[in-house]
């Protein structure tokens, strides 16, 4: 078993004439693109307004569904029919003259696609030119604990741990009465070279933390429910064994991790309205009929602002957010395919987002503003990435959800980023998969940067 050594590679050179013309041509299709959404608007622009009322209307009746009860959620049901309905009325009005509005669109999707692959191929490094020849590093005692109940079986139904010993890990299944952190512990007191976790993110954390406090490299085995960890890395969630195969010929990746109070998380730590749910003993069992129970007196007219306070880069002071979201590298928030995933794991800053509406008419100003494109304007978002962050409460103790772990914490909240703190060991072509997710995080400011010849501000 082998592992390659990244801080041998060797650094790729600048952008070369293809990337920067093909920067060029990203600029100049991005341009074209709001030119022709400037001429939709103009000649549809009653069907939009009135679509974007009917959105407004049918938001502001959602949210009385979802916070009210009686006959307040009655009238939301209302809301939600009379809005959508408007919506398809501008549909239908904007459609009377389909052949003209359909050439548009199909232009459309031909420059976004154009445009959309000149930037990926500026934007993606040049990956030839890594070297492939680095100092192999021997492991000589590796570990793999495995938590047979993740992913309703995952461990026994895809053989994790017959095939991790086949490779020559040694591998530790954890019992109902085991202690994940002292297993872990012990695995390095007698000798562990190399830390592997086979669960869910909650327990990636655990083991990874144990991992960087004794300065190992870490491979994260995706045998777990969701896995949110595994995907954002760019690892085959869908077959675990795979994963395994950075115990044999693995490529060392260094990727952030972050702290909230000193203790661990890879994802994010949620608070608010979802922190408070979680808590509920119901909820793993029934998550929906929890989280409908609980909304109305956690949103409703009745309730209290959440005792949650923060202070944006900026110097805003925000009280009462019902979401508050810090993420171990930000999430994207764009209408794209990986929405709502980190397309990165290594920008050495966590992701804020945070919701202070209190009423459907603020949840309808948002939505609509995010129709537009102007969600960051309104005043009932934030977002923003930082290297640390503190969320303050007055009565001293805050509910957080911890990599879906429900805890009572302290207060203030001092969440960090530790820049490439963790040694990971993922199998070889990861190093492209993360490249190209990489990629997706196409912004104006790095295709510039490109175009001149410089090296892109990611």
């Amino acid at each position: 078993m082998t592992v390659h050594d990244e801080t041998n590679r060797r650094v790729a050179p600048g952008p070369g004439p293809a990337r920067r013309i093909s920067a060029a041509a990203a600029l100049v299709g991005a341009g074209a693109l709001a030119v022709l959404l400037v001429l939709f608007m103009i000649h549809s622009g009653v069907q939009i307004i009135l679509g974007l009322v009917g959105l407004a209307i049918a938001v502001a009746g959602a949210w009385w569904l979802i916070t009210e009860r009686d006959l307040r959620r009655i009238l939301g049901m209302v809301g939600i029919v009379v809005g959508l309905g408007i919506v398809v009325i501008a549909f239908a009005v904007a459609l009377s003259g389909a052949g003209v509005v359909l050439v548009r669109f199909a232009i459309a999707v031909l420059v976004l696609g154009v445009t959309s692959g000149f930037a990926r191929y500026a934007l993606l490094p040049q990956l030839h030119a890594l070297d492939r020849s680095r100092a192999p590093r021997p492991l000589t005692n590796p570990v793999l604990i495995c938590n047979p109940k993740s992913g309703d079986g995952k461990v026994e139904r895809f053989g994790i741990v017959d095939a991790a010993r086949e490779l020559g890990v040694h591998t530790i299944v954890l019992g109902p009465d085991d202690d994940l952190e002292q297993l872990a512990r012990d695995a390095v007191t007698r000798g562990a070279d190399c830390l592997g976790m086979a669960g869910g993110d909650g327990s990636q954390a655990l083991v990874a933390s144990v991992a960087v406090e004794h300065d190992l490299p870490f491979v994260c085995v995706s045998a777990g429910t969701r896995n949110h960890f595994a995907l954002d890395l760019g690892l085959d969630r869908d077959n675990p064994r795979t994963t395994l195969l950075a115990f044999r010929d693995a490529v060392e990746r260094r990727v952030d991790y972050a702290t909230v109070n000193d203790r661990f998380f890879v994802n994010n730590v949620s608070l608010g309205v979802y922190a408070t749910i979680v808590q509920q003993g119901s909820y793993r069992a029934e998550k929906a009929q929890t989280a409908a129970m609980m909304l109305p007196d956690l949103l409703g007219s009745a309730s209290e602002p959440f005792d949650l306070q923060f202070t944006t880069p900026t110097g805003q002071e925000v009280d009462g957010s019902f979401v508050v979201l810090v993420s171990n590298n930000p999430y994207a928030t764009t209408a794209t395919l990986d929405a709502a995933t980190r397309r990165r794991m290594d920008t050495g800053t966590l992701g804020v987002i945070a919701v202070s509406t209190r009423t459907g008419g603020e949840a309808a100003r948002l939505l609509t503003r995010s129709a537009l494109g102007l969600r960051k304007s309104s005043p009932f978002w934030h977002e923003f990435t930082t290297e640390s962050f503190e969320v303050r409460s007055r009565s001293g103790r805050a509910l957080a959800g911890v990599d879906g772990e429900a805890l009572d914490l302290a207060t203030p909240l001092r969440f960090r980023s530790h820049p490439q703190g963790l040694r990971l060991l993922v199998p070889a072509g990861n190093e492209a998969i993360a490249a190209r997710r990489e990629a997706r995080d196409v912004n104006v400011r790095a295709l510039v940067d490109i175009a001149m010849g410089h090296a892109p501000r990611m």
